[in-house]
């Protein structure tokens, strides 16, 4: 019984400190979205140079996709003719941040952590970008044609069916932006007022029909971490260090998690002793790397493409991680000890507030894209796949 209350306890709190900050997120991305589409910067990221690489990973900073979700855009501009390093470097630092990761990050850990986080995914996106564009031929690199891209990107195969992500809970194979019930592009003639009703809208509709299973993920997995981990898991069975980040780089990297799902679980694995550089490695990784991008970028981009990725985003996110544990241990702060002080003051009026708001908009999309239903077909089909055999 005891148990069941401290994991109900981590996902109440986690629900309250994150919540307004959430709001916050969800509104700016709606924003971003409405007035900066797709269509405005697909045309741009042509060339094989460090301009159109820095451009794409400064665009996905913000924009408000998630691991699976930036696939079709991905591919929508590899279409319009932006570059292999800019694909890169857009599918790269479009998941690992965003304007509502950038907010859970302030609100569950520190101010050192949101500044660098973000940093290090656009670190991370402009070094694969560049190294692809530098190391990687077309003639040699098996660049998907132009039949092949199309293929993909009218296919859900690649996010859905071939992998079949665990739980397909959404329909985040299909880009927000092409459905034409989702699509909230700013046009002529509109009032501010019409602008600012889109853009909540697509940021509580869409957006968070994306989100919600995968949040909804993570706040499970880290109410069950802090009932079943050890409180001693980081700091006397598992070292810290370089064998804690190599421990987060296996993990996160075939794992499929969004930036903002991933935060709940780094922030319990945090408060049981994991250093903050391995935390962020496993921010860094798990959304830019899961198997369902792999695939992805292997069929759009190439195997080489693929293997400049992997080796990229892999390094930097230790050597990030590595830097982060020095910063912290000479500046004398302690990221572990910032994450505990949250448990232990009480929950504010605002954040309940928004947490009981942010709940009802959770529940009314987890009811609108049936993610009751699409769990229990998963757990049937997995069942069923033995008698199969």
């Amino acid at each position: 019984m005891q148990s069941l209350l401290q994991f109900f306890r981590e996902i109440g709190f986690l629900i309250v400190e994150s919540s307004p900050y959430l709001l916050l997120g969800f509104s700016i991305a709606g924003l971003i979205h409405t007035l900066l589409p797709t269509s405005a910067i697909q045309n741009r990221l042509g060339k094989n140079d460090f301009r159109s690489v820095l451009r794409a990973a400064l665009w996905g900073v913000p924009l408000p996709l998630c691991s699976c979700s930036v696939i079709p855009t991905a591919v929508s501009l590899k279409q319009a003719g932006a570059s292999k390093g800019a694909t890169s470097a857009f599918l790269i630092s479009t998941p690992e941040t965003g304007v509502d990761s950038i907010g859970i990050t302030w609100a569950l850990m520190d101010p050192i952590m949101t500044v660098i986080r973000p940093l290090a995914a656009l670190m991370t996106a402009v070094a694969t970008g560049m190294g692809v564009n530098l190391l990687v031929t077309s003639k040699l690199d098996g660049e998907a044609t132009p039949a092949d891209s199309e293929s993909l990107a009218d296919s859900e195969a690649p996010c859905c069916a071939n992998t079949e992500p665990d739980p397909p809970v959404a329909s985040c194979c299909e880009d927000p932006a092409t459905k034409p019930e989702q699509e909230a592009p700013a046009q002529p003639g509109q009032s501010w007022v019409q602008r600012i009703r889109a853009s909540l809208q697509y940021a509580f509709g869409a957006l968070l029909d994306d989100l919600v299973p995968w949040f909804t993920i993570g706040l499970i997995a880290s109410g069950l971490i802090a009932v079943l981990a050890p409180e001693n898991l980081f700091t006397e069975l598992i070292p810290s260090g370089w064998p804690a980040m190599l421990l987060m780089l296996v993990i996160g990297t075939p794992l499929y998690i969004c930036a903002t799902a991933s935060t709940p679980i780094a922030v319990t694995l945090i408060a049981k002793g994991l250093d903050p550089g391995a935390a962020l490695v496993f921010l860094l990784v798990g959304p830019a790397t899961n198997v369902t991008t792999l695939i992805v970028v292997s069929k759009m981009l190439g195997k080489r493409v693929l293997g400049v990725y992997l080796i990229t985003v892999s390094a930097v996110a230790l050597i990030a991680g590595f830097g982060v544990n020095q910063l912290y241990s000479r500046t004398d702060l302690d990221l572990v000890a910032a994450v505990n002080d949250l448990h232990e003051h009480g929950p504010g009026w605002l954040g309940i507030v928004s947490g009981i708001v942010l709940v009802s908009f959770s529940i009314r999309s987890a009811f609108r894209i049936q993610m009751g239903r699409r769990f229990a077909n998963w757990i049937l089909r997995r069942k069923s796949e033995p008698q199969a055999e």
